[in-house]
C-alpha cells in the first residue's frame, strides 16, 4: 500500500467527521495532508519513517562496512537536518527517488529517539508576562516597508551606552547546528522557533519559558505577528516542508495550518508579510541543488508568491515566476531538459499600501530558456497578483549546483547565480518622494522610482562579487544577501565576499553607508579574518560543499573560521547599526563616522540557563533584534561549511 493511502486511512478512521468533510473536500489530497500535518501527533510517523527506512536506507547505514552513520547517531540530529542532507547535501542521489513526506517521516523517525525539548519542563517560568502589547519586532523587516529599523521608542540603546552591553542570558538549544528564525517580540514575550521544530514563548528578559509546542518539522521562517481586532493575535511561520502555520499567541493552538507549495521541491527561505487580512508568502525551490546530481531531470520548478486569508489560511492567489516548464531538449549526457525554470523568491514581500502593491526581489533561472522575470524586482497587484510591472537587474542568468562541478544539468552560457534575497525596501526621500531600494548578490545596490514602474534612479557597487561571462561556471558566494537597513537619509549594506582566488576578483567584505538620494558612499568600514586558513582546510563554494561532505575538525574551524563576512541581515536605530558576521562577531558601528562602537565574540562555549551546554557560531540570515535595552543574537549557521551553533544569547546595556 502506497504511503499517502496509509496515512489517509490513519486519519480517517479515528476522525469520522474528517472523514465525511474529505470525501465531500473540492481537493481530497491537500485536505488529507492538512488533516495528518493538524493531527501529527495522533499519528504513527514514527512507525512510517521506520518502514520507509528499513526499505531505502537501512542496507547502507545498518552495515558497518559501509561507514555510513548509524541509526544512532543520525539520532542526534535535527530532523531538518537529516532532510536538508537529503534534499541538498551529500544523501542526495541516494534520496532522490523520494518525495518530500517520505523524507520528512524517515526525519521524524530519526530524530525523534531524543526529544529536543526536555529541558523546558525544568525551566517554566513562575509568572506570566507584565506587558503584553508593546510590539518591538513584529517580523522580518521591522515593519511593512523592510527597513529594520528601529525607532527611539523602541529602544534605548544610543551611541553612549552600547559600549556597556554584557551578556544577561544565554538560552542553548539540543540537536540544533542552525539558527535562523527570525524571533518576534510583543511586550516580555519573545516567540522563537528551532531547526528541530520546537516553538517558544520566552520571558525576554530571563529566558524563561512561558509557552511550548512543537510542530512537525524545523521552523524556517520569521516569526510574523498578525492582531488582529476583537481577537486573539496569530503568530505565523513556515516550517523546512513549507507548511504555514498560524498559532493562537495566548492559547499557542495551531488555529490553521496549510501547505504553500508550487511543487514537490518547493521550500519556504523567506518570510511572511501580512496586511489587510492578506498574507504573502515567497515560495523557492531546492530543484537548484538537486540539479547538480547526474540523475536529476533538469528543471521542472519555478518559484513565486503565495497569497493567503488571515482568517483560514485559504489560498487566494499565485504569482508564477515563470510558465509551466516544458521539454526543451538534451542536456550533455543525453538526458531529458525542461525549462523555464528556477526564479525562485527568497526575499520577504515588501507592502506598499499606498500604491496597493507588493514588491519582491527574484532569483536565477535554472534552465534555459532565460526569462525576463530572473534577477528582477517585480511588483505585483496585492489584491490580485497581477503582475504590475518588473525591473530586471542581470539579463540571461541560467545557472544551477550543476555548474559547481561541471554537471552535465549545467546550462550552456551559464550565468553568475546573481539573485536578489535582500528584501526590497521601500524609503522615503527628504523631500517625501519615494524610493525603492534593492541589494544583489552581484554586490550591486539598485534605486527604483515606483512611481515610474520601476524605473532605475541609481545604482552602485559596494563589493565584487560579480566577476565576468569569462568565469561563468563558478560562483563566489559573496555580494548583498540577507537584508539592508535605511536609517534616516543613509542605506546600510553588507557585503559577504569570501575570499576565493577568481581572476578579477577583489573581495570587499565589510559594511557600506550610502547617502539614499544617489548611492554615493558615506564610508566603508572593512572587516578581517585576522587568522591564516590552510589551503586544505578551506571549504567548497555553496553547495558543493555540503554535497563533498568535506569534514574539517570543529575546534580548528572555531578557532579560525575560513567566513568572516557580512551575510546576516542588518539592524539600525538613529545612530547605530548592528550586524553580525560569519566568523561569529557581533559588532556595533556608529551611523555617522563608521566608527566601530562595540563587539562581542560568540563563537564560542556557552551553558545556557536552561542548563543546556551549546556553543555559537557563525550569524547569518535574521541577525539581530531589539527591544529596550536589549540587543538579541541568535549564533550558528552551518548550512555552507559555516560554522555550527545553537545559541541565543541576550545581550542587556549596563545598569
Amino acid at each position: 500500500m502506497k504511503l499517502r493511502h496509509v496515512i489517509t486511512l490513519v486519519v480517517l478512521m479515528p476522525l469520522a467527521a474528517g472523514a465525511l468533510w474529505w470525501f465531500t473536500a473540492d481537493n481530497p489530497g491537500k485536505a488529507v495532508e492538512s488533516l495528518a500535518m493538524r493531527h501529527a501527533d495522533k499519528l504513527p510517523l514514527a512507525y512510517l519513517g521506520k518502514r520507509l527506512f528499513d526499505r531505502d536506507c537501512a542496507s547502507c547505514h545498518d552495515n558497518p562496512q559501509m561507514h555510513a552513520p548509524t541509526r544512532e547517531a543520525l539520532g542526534g540530529f535535527s530532523k531538518e537536518s537529516i532532510v536538508i542532507a537529503m534534499e541538498f547535501g551529500k544523501m542526495t542521489p541516494m534520496a532522490a527517488h523520494l518525495n518530500k513526506t517520505e523524507k520528512g517521516l524517515i526525519a521524524i523517525y530519526l530524530a525523534g529517539t531524543a526529544p529536543a525539548s526536555a529541558w523546558v519542563a525544568e525551566h517554566r517560568c513562575n509568572a506570566p508576562a507584565t506587558d503584553t502589547t508593546t510590539r518591538y519586532a513584529g517580523n522580518w523587516g521591522l515593519g511593512n516597508h523592510n527597513r529594520r529599523y528601529v525607532p527611539p521608542a523602541l529602544t534605548g540603546i544610543t551611541r553612549d551606552n552600547v559600549g556597556s552591553l554584557e551578556l544577561a542570558w544565554s538560552l542553548a538549544f539540543p540537536k540544533v547546528t542552525d539558527m535562523r528564525s527570525a524571533p518576534a517580540i510583543v511586550g516580555d514575550n519573545l516567540y522563537f522557533g528551532d531547526k528541530t521544530g520546537q516553538f517558544y514563548a520566552i520571558d525576554r528578559h530571563t529566558g524563561c519559558v512561558r509557552q511550548h509546542r512543537e510542530v512537525l518539522s524545523g521552523i524556517r521562517s520569521a516569526i510574523t505577528v498578525v492582531e488582529r481586532e476583537g481577537e486573539d493575535t496569530l503568530l505565523v511561520f513556515a516550517d523546512s516542508m513549507a507548511n504555514i502555520y498560524a498559532v493562537n499567541a495566548t492559547t499557542f493552538d495551531v488555529e490553521w495550518q496549510t501547505e504553500a507549495r508550487l511543487y514537490e521541491t518547493s521550500v519556504i527561505t523567506g518570510s511572511i508579510t501580512h496586511h489587510a487580512g492578506r498574507l504573502f508568502v515567497p515560495v523557492s525551490s531546492y530543484e537548484v541543488a538537486v540539479s547538480g546530481s547526474p540523475d536529476h531531470v533538469c528543471c521542472k520548478s519555478h518559484g513565486g508568491v503565495i497569497a493567503l486569508a488571515v482568517a483560514n489560511g485559504a489560498r487566494q492567489w499565485a504569482w508564477h515566476g515563470t510558465a509551466d516548464a516544458t521539454l526543451q531538449g538534451r542536456n550533455a549526457d543525453g538526458a531529458e531538459l525542461y525549462g523555464p525554470s528556477g526564479v525562485s523568491v527568497w526575499s520577504t514581500p515588501t507592502v506598499d499600501a499606498g500604491r496597493g502593491l507588493i514588491y519582491i526581489g527574484t532569483g536565477e533561472n535554472l534552465s534555459h530558456p532565460a526569462t525576463d522575470t530572473s534577477d528582477a524586482i517585480v511588483a505585483l497587484d496585492m489584491a490580485t497578483g497581477e503582475q504590475a510591472w518588473l525591473f530586471q537587474a542581470t539579463v540571461a542568468d541560467v545557472w544551477n549546483a550543476a555548474c559547481l562541478n561541471d554537471g552535465a544539468n549545467c546550462p550552456e552560457d551559464a550565468g553568475g547565480d546573481f539573485d536578489f534575497g535582500a528584501s526590497v525596501i521601500l524609503a522615503q526621500l527628504a523631500d517625501g518622494s519615494d524610493i525603492l531600494l534593492a541589494g544583489q548578490k552581484s554586490g550591486d545596490v539598485f534605486a527604483l522610482d515606483p512611481d515610474n514602474a520601476g524605473a532605475l534612479l541609481w545604482q552602485r557597487r559596494v563589493s565584487n562579487a560579480a566577476v565576468g561571462p569569462d568565469l561563468h561556471r563558478t560562483t563566489t558566494n559573496g555580494g548583498i544577501h540577507w537584508g539592508m537597513s535605511v536609517s534616516g537619509q543613509r542605506l546600510l549594506v553588507s557585503a559577504s565576499d569570501p575570499e576565493r582566488i577568481r581572476p578579477g576578483y577583489d573581495p570587499r567584505p565589510g559594511i557600506h553607508a550610502l547617502h539614499l538620494a544617489d548611492g554615493a558612499v558615506a564610508w566603508f568600514q572593512g572587516v578581517e579574518r585576522g587568522c591564516h586558513i590552510p589551503d586544505e582546510n578551506k571549504p567548497l563554494i555553496g553547495l558543493q560543499n555540503m554535497r563533498a561532505g568535506k569534514v574539517i575538525d570543529l575546534a580548528t574551524q572555531y578557532a579560525c573560521s575560513f567566513y568572516f563576512g557580512l551575510s546576516a541581515a542588518l539592524t539600525s536605530t538613529d545612530e547605530l547599526v548592528f550586524s553580525g558576521s560569519l566568523d561569529g562577531r557581533m559588532r556595533a558601528w556608529d551611523i555617522a563616522s563608521g566608527e566601530l562602537l562595540w563587539q562581542a565574540e560568540t563563537a564560542r562555549p556557552f551553558t545556557g540557563v536552561n542548563g543546556v551546554t551549546g556553543h555559537g557560531g557563525a550569524i547569518d540570515v535574521s541577525g539581530q533584534v531589539l527591544a529596550g535595552d536589549w540587543l538579541y543574537v541568535q549564533s550558528g549557521y552551518s548550512m555552507f561549511g559555516q560554522l555550527p551553533g545553537n545559541v541565543l544569547l541576550a545581550y542587556r546595556v549596563k545598569e
